[in-house]
C-alpha cells in the first residue's frame, strides 16, 4: 500500500498497519455474511456469533489507533504519510461502526425469530441491498489497499444502488403496514435492519472517500458525486 521510505522500520510500520486493518475488514465482512444469514434462516446461532465477534472488533480498534499515534510519535510523518496515517485511524473507525450495524441486525433478528410468524414481510430488497452492501466494502477495501481512487469512485457511485433498495423497502413497507396493521411490530425491525444495511453502504463510501484523500491530498467529504469523480479522476 504505502510508497518506499528511506527507512525500512518506517515501511515496515505502514506495512503492519495496513496489515491490521485489513484483518480488521475482513473480520467485519464476516459479521456482516452471518448477519444476513440470520437474517435468512432466524438461526440463533449465528446471532451469536456477531454478538461475539464485536469485541474483537472494539479491541483491534483501540489496538490499530494506538499503533498509528505511535508511529506518528516515532515518524514525525509529512504529506502524503500524514493523510494515511489518518486515513488508516478513520478507516478503523468506519469498519467499526459497519460491524455495530452487523450487531443491530443480528439484534433484531433475534426479535423477528420470536415472533409467531416471521415471514410476513417480503425482505427481498433488504437481502439484495445487504449483498450490496457486503460487496462494496469488500471493495472499499480493496480500493484502499491499492491506493485506488479510480475504483474508489466507482464505490461512490454504487452506494446509491443501496439507498435506492432501501427507499424501495420502505415504501414497499409503509403499504403494507396500512393494509395490516398487525405487521407494523415486525416491519419496524425489518425497517431497523434496512436502516443498518443502507448505513454499512455509507461506511464503505467514508472508505472510499478517505482513498481520494490520501492519493489526491484532497477532503472530498459532503461532495458531490460528481465533484468526487472528478478529484478521483484528476479532472
Amino acid at each position: 500500500m504505502p510508497d518506499k521510505h528511506l527507512s525500512s522500520r518506517f515501511d515496515a510500520d505502514l506495512n503492519l498497519l495496513s496489515t491490521r486493518l485489513l484483518e480488521m475488514g475482513g473480520l467485519v465482512e464476516a459479521q456482516i455474511a452471518c448477519a444476513m444469514e440470520a437474517l435468512n434462516t432466524f438461526d440463533l446461532t449465528l446471532v451469536e456469533q456477531v454478538r461475539e465477534s464485536e469485541r474483537r472488533l472494539n479491541a483491534m480498534e483501540i489496538e490499530i489507533d494506538e499503533e498509528v499515534s505511535n508511529v506518528i510519535a516515532r515518524r514525525q510523518p509529512a504529506a502524503r504519510d500524514l493523510r494515511l496515517l489518518m486515513a488508516v485511524s478513520k478507516c478503523v473507525t468506519n469498519l467499526e461502526r459497519a460491524g455495530d450495524e452487523a450487531r443491530k441486525i443480528a439484534k433484531r433478528t433475534r426479535r423477528i425469530a420470536m415472533e409467531s410468524n416471521p415471514r410476513t414481510v417480503n425482505i427481498a430488497e433488504i437481502k439484495a441491498s445487504g449483498e450490496m452492501a457486503s460487496h462494496i466494502l469488500r471493495r472499499a477495501l480493496d480500493a484502499f489497499a491499492r491506493m485506488d481512487a479510480i475504483a474508489a469512485a466507482q464505490i461512490f457511485r454504487d452506494d446509491e444502488a443501496i439507498d435506492n433498495e432501501f427507499e424501495a423497502f420502505v415504501r414497499k413497507l409503509i403499504t403494507s403496514m396500512m393494509e395490516a396493521p398487525r405487521t407494523i411490530p415486525i416491519g419496524l425491525d425489518y425497517l431497523s435492519i434496512a436502516k443498518a444495511i443502507e448505513r454499512i453502504g455509507d461506511h464503505a463510501t467514508n472508505i472510499a472517500e478517505l482513498v481520494v484523500y490520501v492519493v489526491k491530498g484532497t477532503d472530498v467529504r459532503h461532495t458531490h458525486r460528481l465533484q468526487f469523480a472528478r478529484v478521483a479522476f484528476g479532472r
